[in-house]
């Protein structure tokens, strides 16, 4: 039995969050049906992480398993052939037969994007959360530092998780805004694992501090606090970016800009980096 490995990047607006629902809105049941056509039989593609309702990937990482003998690339090809538009596979591979897309993964980023625009920007309005309000980035980037490190991250977990332990390692962090687009904030997380809505909860506690409604200090008091109701409001879903998944057999991960969609477009092509 072979186990081919898919990179996927899709619009996370119009599906119910990566894992399989009963509505069959989701980008599982959309790739299990593409893959299911050209193999001939049903498969079940399993996914490295279940981005929730409207959340975006430019890097997710899935496998399933055939014992048909189709190319990697000709896997890739016919199965984008029967993907809607909103989903791709950027890349097939062959992996040994044990391998498995969560328990193998040793690192995952995400990236959120944030404005504090004056007004809407409607091109984006599927792909940043604007803020109404000016945010001062700098302490929000002063904030966030208290995050780097192995720590106990349930004060940003919500509720309904099932992990056996809430203890997870940032391994780096940014808070940045845009040199092109001063309006435009971005938020990217490194780490060995996240918990359930980890990043956006992070990020609704560092608009608390930057819209001044927080000390730089609150972060680090959150974490010790270890009490989800300490902690700010979950940040909507569609400024949220599954960027890459990393795994042991990858030399260098690549660059956060170098997976967005629009990395290589002009400024004034697509204002948004």
């Amino acid at each position: 039995m072979r186990c081919i490995r898919l990179r996927l990047a899709y619009d996370g607006t119009d599906y119910d969050g990566w894992q399989s629902q009963k509505s069959g809105r989701s980008i599982q049941d959309a790739v299990e049906a593409a893959v299911a056509r050209l193999v001939g039989h049903k498969v079940r593609v399993l996914g490295s992480g279940r981005t929730d309702a409207g959340v975006h990937a430019v890097g997710q990482v899935a496998a399933f398993r055939t014992e048909k003998g189709f190319p990697p690339d000709v896997i890739r090809k016919a199965v984008n052939a029967r993907l809607p538009d909103d989903i791709v596979v950027l890349s097939a591979d062959e992996v040994p037969a044990e391998f498995h897309p969560i328990r193998d993964a040793r690192q995952k980023r995400y990236r959120y994007l944030l404005s504090d625009a004056a007004l809407p920007n409607v091109f984006l309005r599927r792909y940043v959360w604007r803020y109404p309000r000016p945010l001062d980035a700098a302490a929000m980037k002063r904030a966030a530092e208290a995050l780097r490190g192995t720590h106990d991250f349930s004060a940003f977990q919500s509720a309904g998780s099932r992990r056996a332990t809430s203890i997870r390692t940032i391994h780096d962090l940014c808070v940045r805004r845009s040199p092109l687009v001063p309006h435009l904030i971005t938020i990217d997380v490194s780490a060995n694992g996240f918990l359930y809505n980890m990043m956006r909860n992070i990020v609704g506690s560092l608009v608390d501090v930057g819209r001044g409604a927080r000390p730089v200090s609150w972060i680090s008091e959150i974490l010790n606090q270890q009490d989800r109701r300490c902690a700010g409001a979950t940040a909507p879903p569609h400024g949220l970016f599954l960027i890459s998944v990393s795994y042991p057999e990858d030399n260098v991960a690549p660059d956060w800009d170098e997976r967005l969609p629009w990395s290589g477009v002009a400024h004034s092509e697509f204002p948004l980096i």
